[in-house]
């Protein structure tokens, strides 16, 4: 049986693990089959090495422009800038092609943006990293955004959510190509989850950032945050805002893009996350520090915001000293 050619095009400022875990799943399951099943390449945009986001510099096996060969997969590796990035037209030429005639092709972490812009992704149910899964989703439309799951098939389209989802996608290629024994086999000898458990949201501080809007919705949203326990009911938050309930709410919707409820539910759930990564509290406890009526309401606004129970996430986040 003929090597598959996989091969990674990595953009100027590349992550390095977005390309590099990907190369070791496919190498790692080469060992364990005892053959080359891939044939693995790593491509550039231009001729010469290539500077990743670290500063590390890499060597491609070679360029678009003299890359003749038959891919079978195509993956684009991410950039932390890659939101910004406008790529020149010979570039999303290049991957319409190649697309078209590859068995399947995808991306890890940002690296979807690209593929994006060519048009590869229309139709089509995707993920990218939490943080700019929500820009994607605005700039290409037509494009099924999911911000949670670690990676989705959808057709000939493989897409992983950041960075070390990148393996999680790899192993996924590897199951398909060569069963789940030898995926199994490929993770343990990297000492990776085979499936890993939850999404991606359970990762993300979504909400966590700076208050926005203007300077009393600031105000109100850093209170909330110091004293989750508090009413927070709309009523409540236009009285301390010396405003009518109706015109506060439109105004926090306009400025901050969420209805208050919304708002104040995420900024209970994050008060809840940092509790359960610090703290000894038992659940009842929690949701009462954090203003849930009871543990059941904490359980879903947790499971809806993170992807996980709160009882799974304080087993891998707690601090353990």
């Amino acid at each position: 049986m003929p090597s598959l050619t996989l091969a990674i095009l990595a953009m100027p400022g590349v992550q390095l693990l977005d390309a590099s875990g990907p190369l070791d799943v496919f190498a790692e399951a080469n060992r364990q089959a005892g053959r080359e099943v891939y044939r693995l390449r790593l491509l550039a945009c231009e001729p010469g090495p290539l500077v990743s986001s670290s500063g590390a510099r890499l060597l491609p096996d070679g360029w678009i422009g003299d890359t003749h060969e038959p891919i079978d997969t195509l993956l684009i590796a991410g950039t932390p800038q890659a939101a910004s990035q406008h790529l020149r037209s010979g570039i999303l030429d290049w991957l319409r092609g190649r697309a078209a005639s590859c068995r399947r092709y995808g991306s890890v972490c940002t690296g979807a943006f690209a593929l994006a812009a060519a048009g590869l992704l229309d139709g089509r149910r995707i993920t990218t990293h939490w943080a700019v899964a929500e820009a994607l989703a605005e700039r290409y439309p037509e494009v099924q955004v999911d911000a949670d799951a670690i990676q989705v098939h959808d057709g000939k389209v493989r897409t992983a959510a950041g960075v070390t989802s990148g393996l999680d996608l790899a192993l996924s290629l590897v199951e398909e190509d060569l069963g789940r024994e030898l995926a199994k086999q490929v993770a343990g000898q990297l000492v990776m989850y085979f499936k890993r458990p939850g999404g991606q949201l359970q990762f993300s501080r979504q909400g966590a950032s700076s208050p926005v809007g203007r300077s009393v919705l600031q105000g109100l949203q850093r209170y909330v945050a110091a004293n989750p326990a508090e009413d927070h009911s709309i009523a409540s938050l236009a009285q301390r805002a010396g405003l009518s309930p109706r015109h506060f709410a439109r105004l926090f919707q306009a400025d901050v893009g969420m209805t208050p409820a919304a708002w104040v539910e995420l900024a209970r759930v994050n008060a809840a996350r940092e509790r359960l990564e610090g703290g000894r509290e038992p659940p009842k406890q929690v949701a009462a520090l954090c203003g849930f009526a009871n543990v059941d309401t904490l359980r879903r606004a947790f499971v809806r915001h993170v992807g996980v129970t709160p009882a799974d996430y304080r087993k891998r986040y707690a601090r353990t000293l």
